[in-house]
């Protein structure tokens, strides 16, 4: 009955790992070299998941489950006592939804041009100040200690993916937002941000 997550050090499939973490559910991981598409026993990922990307998971039932989005949502639903999500139906809910499918396409997909070594400087720059609209508007949604109050949720997992890598990866920072700053600050100290970062051999 264990779970196998498919990730790469760095990439967004940390946000499932943080989640499975926080849920207790049993799992292992399976480390993708993306470039190459090999797993570590230099099998073709290719053949496991077509899509090619992390992250992935694989199911006790051996059903394969993608989109991190959704992953994190399934991880939640299967442990309920960990409150990692609102029930299904109810406002809270599509409010976690809401933040999820904000955090995916305008913070996640939102920055994959400033990856583009085609992409200008004037481009990058212009894109930069759109991108700053968005994480004020980020800033904003944040309730409480965690993104939507006093209670932690996957929604927090992802966020966490999206503000390390507009630092680490992208050589920007959170000053112009101190909230989020201090909300990220809170994540890294997290014991499952921490397990999973240091499985990974990554820094916060």
């Amino acid at each position: 009955m264990t779970y196998t997550l498919y990730y790469t050090p760095g990439a967004c499939s940390i946000s499932p790992h943080i989640a499975l973490r926080e849920s207790g559910l049993p799992f292992e991981l399976a480390k993708v070299d993306l470039r190459a598409k090999k797993l570590a026993d230099g099998s073709d990922y290719l053949a496991v998941i077509p899509k090619g990307y992390v992250p992935a998971m694989r199911l006790p039932s051996g059903e394969i489950l993608t989109e991190g989005a959704i992953m994190v949502q399934y991880i939640a639903d299967h442990a309920p006592d960990k409150k990692l999500a609102p029930a299904n139906g109810t406002m809270e809910r599509y409010r976690l939804n809401e933040a999820l499918h904000f955090i995916a396409t305008e913070l996640h997909k939102g920055t994959s041009p400033l990856y583009n070594t085609l992409a200008s400087e004037e481009f990058k720059t212009s894109l930069k100040g759109r991108l700053a609209l968005r994480w004020k508007v980020f800033e904003d949604m944040v309730k409480g200690p965690w993104l939507m109050g006093e209670q932690f949720t996957v929604g927090d997992c992802y966020a966490f993916y999206v503000m390390r890598n507009w630092q680490a990866a992208l050589k920007q920072d959170l000053t112009a937002w101190p909230k989020l700053g201090e909300y990220y600050a809170r994540l890294a100290k997290r014991p499952s941000v921490a397990a999973a970062l240091e499985a990974e051999g990554l820094k916060p």
